[in-house]
């Protein structure tokens, strides 16, 4: 069997999927998560459910980190075996190190040809333009082609979401705009979104669930008249709420294609339980 020509890679943030990334065969590298003395490497080490389980009573939080250029670059030399190019598509440089990390491991590399593209997101915002990257790799597409494709789709690419208190993204230094609410009334939920790959506040409504249907009102009109319409819902401990906003959505925006994904750890972490939100794209 010969190399593939081209590879597609991302970090852990993405949170695609499990079966989608073995069907695509999609590299991840791990991101960091520093807990109490030990280093867990994201979704590998600790499970969504283990974390969520241990932060309701833990007395510290947890902080993360982005793996080190030299990581990156083991990681780019263990995939360029079985390939003969690489697009890794990563976290917004606005939220976290990556993307310089990866940047520095490509430097390291200069005879191989490696692509880093800023998702400018995280979650399946990010996820779905490593999708779609690796969707064009399936139809034959040549690696300059996957990067601008890539490179193209990162403005279409939204993130709403609610969260259940500021607290984990103030601390974390992740909230961007958002950080006026701090402070706020407590029975307001902030509806925040992603901007560039910063954090702002979009609304702030009453509750979760008036939260969400607004969002769904925001995603709806913004939707409209585009082509087909890619979604996720995303919840970090909420299952029983991401359900019922996952069958809310269906009904309602009626997308192309509608996953369910819990964050990882390492989200978790600046997000707190508790958040409900939806990353979406249309199809041009």
């Amino acid at each position: 069997m010969g190399k593939k020509q081209v590879a597609i890679a991302t970090d852990s943030v993405a949170n695609i999927p499990v079966d989608l990334i073995k069907e695509y065969d999609i590299k991840v590298i791990p991101q960091c998560l520093n807990w109490v003395g030990e280093t867990y490497l994201d979704g590998i080490d600790i499970t969504a459910d283990e974390f969520y389980q241990q932060l309701g009573s833990a007395k510290e939080l947890p902080t993360t980190s982005q793996p080190s250029a030299g990581e990156f670059r083991e990681f780019f030399l263990e995939i360029a075996e079985g390939c003969e190019s690489i697009v890794c598509i990563v976290v917004s440089d606005h939220l976290s190190g990556t993307l310089d990390s990866a940047n520095a491991a490509v430097k390291m590399i200069p005879d191989f040809p490696i692509e880093v593209v800023d998702s400018r997101s995280a979650s399946m915002g990010q996820g779905f333009i490593v999708l779609a990257a690796a969707n064009a790799v399936s139809e034959g597409k040549s690696y300059t082609e996957v990067a601008e494709l890539a490179r193209g789709l990162v403005p279409n690419v939204r993130a709403v979401f609610v969260v259940d208190t500021l607290e984990f993204l103030h601390r974390g230094g992740r909230i961007g705009g958002a950080q006026r609410l701090v402070g706020s009334v407590l029975s307001i939920k902030p509806l925040l979104h992603l901007v560039d790959g910063k954090i702002e506040p979009l609304a702030s409504v009453r509750t979760k669930r008036k939260a969400l249907d607004r969002a769904l009102d925001i995603i709806a009109e913004d939707a409209a008249g585009k082509g087909p319409l890619h979604a996720a819902v995303l919840h970090a401990s909420t299952p029983d709420e991401a359900e019922k906003f996952y069958s809310t959505v269906k009904e309602r925006l009626q997308p192309a294609e509608l996953l369910l994904t819990e964050l990882t750890p390492v989200i978790g972490t600046h997000t707190g339980p508790g958040l409900v939100g939806l990353a979406y794209y249309n199809e041009s």
